[in-house]
């Protein structure tokens, strides 16, 4: 094993306290039982009931081993939000505990969070394969003002690392679709616990290939006390198509285009990127990558040596080399508003403008919540003369995370105890539980968890159960700056903003008559545009005239605060009524 230290950093340190009366109290989270002798707890803190911010914790005697840390991208459910994290508060509450951050593979769902947490954690060492350093290197690039990384290589033939004298690590080769993936052995006093990370078989129609049947040979004489496992593909039938047929497909597409091949993909399919530049070598094409990640990704391919990248050349030479001479390499299959493809898509890209003769290949799967954004961008691909290949129309892509009997042949190469099923919406989890009892696990040693459950293995190995209590896991955001917890009313107030827009109240009351000195003024944004809506404003002025004065009048001093909540009651209720909208209404009362 080879240690190595790398510069780290984080745009924010400590939760972002906001000073807002209409935030409610957090609530008290459980008090937490001390771990019994002889007993093993396993907590996930994220990816058991979303997919990405993958995290769990392992926790014996005194020591803890964190398993990932990464990140999950928000959607139309939490504006403002850049990103959302495990909740690490039971971690931050036993930080003097934790001895290593051991990581599966390098995409950002198990990598990401490393920049906002990992002072949280105590900056434990953490433990990768090679690909996976420098994944975590390059991000850390942006966050450069804070202290070192302590993070040690793990290569490839290292056996057990003693972590502590009560566990240890092992890594071991899996498939999925980066270099390095592997899964994580924490080996206990009674038995292991096993993390198989993101995970499939390749294979030839439904038949593992021989390197799969070999890496799994090594449980055959292990005792496996806890087996966790990716529930991503849980519900589709069958076995993915292989990478090699996937390839084939690409290959002849790229020997026979006419023009320019445009390759979508995501830049994490490193794997996939290594082969697209093999084809390009043997037909003698050049090759121009776009998007910021996938050159990042390059970047690190190039300083490994995993690939002959002497045929890129960078974009602006494109026009110097004959179209069927260039395969492009770019990011946006999944509609990306600013991303390479959707700039061409839109013809705002500055070096490429789409033809009849370019061949534009999506491999890429659309992931859900996604929908909306790449039929627009397959809409706008379609307005030019462009050929167009999709997975849905030949076979151009193929998943990371395996299938149904994929997952099936890996439960059959690992003889285990107990069952915990992980990386996964709920439902997806309860599949992989049916599929586990399907196999023969008994019902009561399968553990189906939520975000912050708490499942001991006690009684020397003997039992497994979930406590009563839970783990902190309400999501932690970064926003901006800022990492901590984002309240509901703040979540809810913006998407309010976003569908009604706000209504703004500007008046001034005399203080010692409580009426108005003159027409209170009214500001509007996303709810009505004002010069159309004249008469609603002056019915609306008088319904604040008469909130302000009927509340106002006599009080002595006059309470503000209890004006402006029956101006905003009023006038909310009258917006209602006359619209059926419900803007943000923000009464400004001024006294003079």
């Amino acid at each position: 094993m080879r240690t190595n230290t790398f510069a780290k950093g984080m745009r924010g340190k400590n939760t972002h306290r906001r000073n807002d009366n209409a935030l409610p109290a957090k609530k008290p989270h459980d008090v937490i039982p001390p771990l019994a002798p002889e007993t093993i707890r396993v907590v996930p803190l994220g990816g058991v009931e979303e997919i990405g911010r993958n995290m769990t914790a392992i926790e014996y005697g005194d020591d803890i081993v964190v398993v990932d840390c990464g990140i999950q991208f928000t959607d139309s459910d939490s504006p403002g939000v850049d990103y959302i994290l495990p909740n690490v508060r039971y971690l931050e509450e036993r930080k003097g505990r934790i001895r290593a951050l051991v990581i599966t593979h390098g995409h950002l769902d198990h990598i990401g969070g490393i920049p906002y947490l990992i002072e949280r954690l105590g900056n434990p060492p953490i433990y990768t394969r090679e690909f996976g350093a420098l994944l975590i290197k390059k991000r850390q690039e942006e966050f450069p003002h804070l202290a070192p990384l302590d993070i040690h290589i793990v290569d490839a033939e290292d056996k057990s690392i003693p972590l502590t004298p009560n566990l240890k690590v092992r890594f071991f080769g899996l498939t999925h679709s980066i270099p390095d993936s592997t899964g994580i052995i924490i080996e206990t006093p009674f038995g292991d616990i096993v993390n198989t990370g993101d995970v499939r078989v390749d294979n030839e129609n439904g038949v593992p290939s021989e390197k799969e049947v070999e890496q799994y040979k090594m449980f055959k004489d292990r005792n496996v006390l806890l087996f966790t496992m990716d529930s991503t593909g849980i519900e589709k039938p069958g076995f993915s198509p292989s990478e090699n047929h996937i390839l084939k497909n690409i290959d002849q597409i790229v020997g026979t285009a006419p023009g320019r091949v445009i390759i979508a993909t995501f830049a994490s399919q490193v794997e996939r990127i290594i082969e697209f530049f093999l084809i390009a070598k043997k037909y003698g094409k050049k090759v121009v990558i776009e998007g910021r990640s996938m050159r990042n990704n390059v970047d690190i391919i190039k300083h490994l040596g995993l690939v002959d990248v002497s045929h890129v050349i960078p974009v602006d030479e494109i026009e110097k080399h004959a179209p069927n001479k260039i395969v492009m390499i770019a990011t946006g299959a999944q509609g990306e508003e600013f991303a390479a493809l959707m700039r061409m898509a839109n013809k705002t890209h500055k070096f490429v403008k789409l033809n009849r003769t370019d061949t534009v290949i999506l491999s890429s799967s659309i992931i859900p919540g996604n929908e909306k954004s790449v039929g627009k961008l397959k809409d706008n691909l379609y307005r030019h003369d462009a050929k167009i290949i999709t997975y849905l129309d030949s076979d151009v892509h193929t998943s990371g995370h395996g299938k149904r009997g994929e997952l099936e042949w890996v439960h059959k190469q690992i003889p285990y105890k107990f069952f915990m099923p992980v990386h996964g919406y709920h439902y997806m989890l309860k599949q992989h539980a049916e599929l586990a009892r399907a196999l023969g696990t008994p019902a009561e040693n399968i553990m189906v968890p939520d975000n912050g459950s708490i499942i001991e293995i006690q009684d020397k190995g003997t039992k497994i159960v979930r406590l009563r209590e839970k783990a902190p896991s309400e999501d932690m955001v970064v926003e901006g700056f800022t990492v901590g917890d984002v309240s509901d009313v703040l979540i809810r107030d913006r998407k309010m903003l976003a569908e009604d827009g706000m209504f703004v109240i500007i008046a001034m009351v005399n203080t010692k008559t409580g009426r108005l000195k003159k027409s209170p003024d009214i500001i509007s944004r996303g709810f009505i545009y004002l010069r159309e809506s004249q008469e609603l404003l002056n019915e609306a002025r008088a319904i604040i005239r008469k909130s302000i004065e009927n509340t106002a009048v006599g009080m002595n001093p006059i309470n503000f605060d209890y004006v402006k909540n029956a101006v905003n009651e009023d006038v909310s209720r009258f917006l209602f009524q006359k619209t059926n909208k419900k803007p943000i209404v923000i009464p400004v009362i001024l006294s003079v």
